[in-house]
């Protein structure tokens, strides 16, 4: 099934993508959600002309994410939490308490574009991708330390 994506879905697409899902995910979930309408002619004809009158404020998007990046570019967090005697962390790190070191720093990030690969329950050096934009994305490494 064709749809049209009327917000960022992840793991899916962003806003205004067509994608091709299972007819059940878009039907239960998607479509009665808000997040996508089907990709009919006339809606592609209609996203078609609103891209097209879109797209100086979408240069003015994906310059401001990429300022955003060059800030952050060159950032290393260090993250402390409670360690056991063996090391493991009590719980994991994930991307609200980077969201948080970030926020600590003076940048302002939404915890949903900070995106941990593997879940972090031990001390140690770990990298996280901050999505800024479709098109760019930061790599910042960040240590989680014993507090």
């Amino acid at each position: 099934m064709e749809i049209i994506l009327k917000e960022d879905v992840v793991n899916l697409g962003y806003k205004n993508d067509i994608v091709n899902v299972k007819s059940g995910y878009g039907r239960n979930y998607l479509i009665p959600t808000g997040k996508a309408v089907i990709a009919s002619p006339s809606a592609k004809k209609m996203l078609a002309e609103e891209l097209k009158q879109r797209a100086h404020k979408l240069e003015k998007i994906k310059k401001d994410a990429e300022a955003a990046a060059a800030k952050l570019e060159g950032v290393t967090l260090t993250i402390a939490t409670k360690v056991s005697s063996t090391g493991t962390i009590f719980g994991s790190v994930g991307n609200i308490q980077i969201a948080e070191a970030l926020t600590k720093l003076g940048h302002e990030i939404d915890r949903k574009l900070i995106v941990v690969k593997d879940a972090v329950k031990e001390v140690g050096n770990y990298k996280a991708i901050v999505k800024l934009h479709k098109e760019v994305s930061v790599e910042i490494p960040f240590e989680v330390v014993a507090e």
